[in-house]
């Protein structure tokens, strides 16, 4: 597979740039990226596997549309996969892991103040990847980051439609949870961590579904 396409297409998609329920041409993205069809299928079908594309027969490809049932199901499965991955993550948290949490500690204060969606996204994937990392376990990785990728692009979508306060305040929430993982952390507490992931994503749905529906955030 041809992963300079692969990834070009699942970030254009992640972050918005291919709008939930647009219809992608087949050509015209073989011709963008000089490769026959072939190829491109190889990662067309990838994506489709992954649920962010369906292939449209006749019609082309359409970006996956924000399903707030689907999403709500993925939510169920992430809650335990958060709590799992919490726990062994903290296990095996190194010297090398804390510098990395600090250092995102350090860029979530000043994105509280920048107000940049993007950036907060990607501060929150990094956050991610970092228990990931600690966790070591790939097969529960590669399950969490498929469910992580199609929850973010909901929460994507809000933090575009966000005015100043309502990313200041979840600027806050990141710079809270981050917190309260580094102290959970530092006390050696891996079922405590676990707990926290967990209760931290709950929090983090409700927030979603408050501005999906248009609820008051204040």
């Amino acid at each position: 597979m041809n992963q300079k396409i692969y990834h070009t297409l699942r970030e254009r998609i992640i972050f918005l740039a291919y709008e939930p329920g647009q219809i992608l041409k087949e050509q015209a993205l073989a011709e963008e990226f000089g490769v026959s069809r072939t190829p491109l299928r190889t990662v067309l079908f990838r994506l489709e596997w992954e649920h962010l594309l369906k292939i449209l027969p006749r019609t082309g490809i359409q970006v996956a549309e924000l399903e707030l049932n689907t999403i709500t199901h993925l939510f169920q499965a992430r809650l335990e996969l958060e709590s799992v991955i919490g726990v062994m993550a903290a296990e095996r948290f190194t010297r090398g892991h804390f510098d990395r949490l600090a250092q995102l500690t350090e860029t979530c204060t000043d994105l509280v103040s920048r107000h940049d969606p993007e950036q907060l996204a990607r501060l929150d994937m990094n956050l991610k990847r970092l228990f990931h990392d600690a966790a070591g376990n790939p097969f529960l990785t590669e399950m969490s980051d498929r469910f992580y990728v199609l929850t973010f692009r909901l929460w994507y979508f809000n933090l575009m439609k966000m005015d100043t306060h309502g990313l200041h305040k979840e600027g806050l929430c990141l710079q809270s949870d981050l917190h309260a993982l580094s102290g959970l952390l530092a006390d050696a507490s891996p079922q405590a961590v676990g707990t926290a992931r967990k209760s931290q994503l709950l929090d983090h749905v409700e927030r979603i579904r408050n501005t999906f529906l248009g609820l008051s955030h204040t």
